[in-house]
């Protein structure tokens, strides 16, 4: 006899917006904090408000804005449907949700079994899927269907009524920050209760994602940035990493028919997340005193997705740390027999950015740059084979807020066949790629009084590259000619051809490589005291 149920999910959009809608370091803390609470203590606190019991065993997954729960019933799935929009409209004020619901029966489905059949549940006429894995994925497109259906803004507000300075939307409160009396609109409102005594000059931050980035039972309030311009050190530039795993759709595909085994492993994928992101700290708090400050400070960790902003000197070798634990980390899936792989991959990017420039350009440049490094690790594969862990960065120079593939062409194309978007990097070999260790060791050799008469010379012949490229190879020769470092030189300005855009170009790695080292040495002001 089989057994009815309805799977429940809910995708909360606008997530990034929501969080990066200023440049205020205390703001972007709290909206990621409110966006951590929307998933986890806030869902589960309206099933007793609406009198449902909450099952934690029926909650296959609650993280990064998504939300799978199975509910025996629908009369309680409905009031559950009926509230958590507003709930969420009213708990973060610019934060939607969407939301789907799937029948299917808990039966063993076979292969010559129809997806789903027509029958009477509960004196209504239902679609009901025969397994849980085609609900999941029935569920998955139902919820993409409603996302892209427009929603009227929670936030509106007549023309007359008078704006915040930030974000444009109405103000409604007055807040203190920083001993100044501030308009706030909603979301701003909400933000900013995240932190306690928030009318006090020394308020206490909500920590739970540095707590657990960090490893950390208890932070202070000095450990933590308040502004990001307290996060820069000897100059201003700071990073925003996106990182995110490869694979978890085969892994949905393969493991999706048994609901146990899918809650079994979105938890040890969150574990593993978390794990990785306390190992990848741990690796680079020698470059600060964590008991002063620490400047790192993670907006998204949950599932496979981790977004964070740190100093720049440190971004590289901190993500770099995060993929190569979340593989070490992930070797949990040998388990799963049906697998063809004994662990999980992921991609990362990274935007070099200045403290003032806007943060949500930021990120969309990180999440652009690891979208770009996914799309070079799947060229090529094998069948079942996973992608490459890999990473991409980019320096933003100038304040124009174009997509990847517009600033790619204005800033790393010198001529029509030439290019310098040498990357992805990765983190073990691949053959005609450069891995993230030969970049840092290559950057760390212009360390020195030789190093940076080659790093001058070099930067010449790439501007050269733009104006006049048979002056720029004489330029080449003229620089071998008088260097001890000539086999250095020859290898950041090898050519190497690569296909782009279904045509060839010829790429250098030394733009990417001059990079790194100016963010990890220049010096623009004066060291804190």
């Amino acid at each position: 006899m089989s057994e009815t149920k309805f799977l429940y999910g809910a995708a909360v959009q606008g997530i990034q917006s929501f969080i990066f809608q200023t440049n205020k370091l205390r703001e972007i803390v709290g909206a990621s904090e409110l966006v951590e609470e929307i998933c986890t203590s806030k869902f589960k606190d309206l099933f007793k408000q609406v009198g449902v019991e909450y099952n934690d065993s029926n909650c296959i997954l609650h993280a990064a804005g998504n939300i799978k729960y199975i509910f025996n019933n629908e009369q309680e799935c409905a009031k559950i449907v009926r509230v958590f929009p507003k709930a969420i409209f009213e708990f973060a004020p610019g934060v939607t949700v969407s939301q789907a619901v799937v029948v299917f029966d808990n039966i063993e489905w076979k292969e010559d079994m129809p997806d789903f059949v027509e029958k009477d549940v509960d004196g209504k006429n239902r679609k009901v899927f025969q397994s849980f894995k085609n609900a999941v994925n029935e569920l998955e497109k139902r919820l993409r269907i409603q996302r892209n259906k427009p929603m009227r803004s929670a936030t509106l507000g007549l023309m007359g009524i008078e704006r915040s300075r930030q974000t444009g939307l109405p103000v409604v409160d007055f807040r203190k920050v920083k001993k100044e009396m501030t308009r706030v609109d909603a979301g701003t409102r909400a933000k900013l209760d995240m932190f306690k005594h928030a009318d006090e000059p020394e308020f206490e931050l909500t920590k739970s994602l540095c707590n657990t980035a960090f490893g950390k039972e208890k932070l202070y309030s000095r450990q933590i940035a308040y502004d990001i311009e307290e996060m820069t050190e000897k100059n201003d530039w700071v990073a925003i990493i996106h990182a995110d795993g490869n694979g978890l759709g085969q892994v949905v595909q393969t493991i999706g028919t048994d609901e146990k085994q899918f809650k079994e492993f979105s938890e040890s994928l969150d574990k593993a997340t978390k794990e990785a992101a306390v190992a990848a700290y741990i690796s680079v708090k020698g470059k600060f005193d964590e008991e002063e400050f620490i400047p790192i400070r993670p907006i998204v960790l949950g599932g496979d997705d981790f977004t964070t902003i740190c100093r720049a000197d440190i971004a590289l070798d901190y993500v770099t740390e995060f993929v190569k634990q979340f593989e070490e980390k992930t070797t949990f899936v040998e388990q799963y027999e049906k697998l063809s792989f004994d662990k999980l991959t992921a991609c990362a990017g990274i935007a070099y950015i200045k403290s003032s420039f806007p943060f949500y350009y930021g990120y969309n440049l990180a999440e652009a740059l690891c979208s770009q490094a996914k799309k070079d690790a799947k060229a090529d594969l094998k069948e079942g084979e996973l992608p490459k862990s890999c990473l991409m960065f980019h320096k933003v120079q100038d304040s124009f807020t174009e997509d990847w593939a517009a600033i790619a062409k204005r800033e790393l194309t010198p001529q029509p066949n030439i290019s310098f978007q040498f990357g992805p990097y990765y983190l073990c070999e691949k053959a005609g790629r450069m891995s993230i260790k030969k970049l840092t060791e290559l950057a760390d050799e212009l360390n020195g009084k030789e190093g940076n008469a080659v790093k001058s010379h070099l930067r010449q012949w790439m501007s050269l590259l733009h104006d006049n490229p048979e002056m720029a190879k004489q330029k080449l020769l003229r620089l071998r000619s008088m260097t001890s470092m000539k086999s250095y030189v020859d290898e950041v300005t090898k050519e190497t051809t690569r296909i782009n855009g279904g045509k060839y170009d010829t790429v250098f790695p030394v733009y990417d490589i001059l990079t790194i080292h100016t963010i990890n040495n220049q010096t623009t002001k004066e060291d804190k005291q």
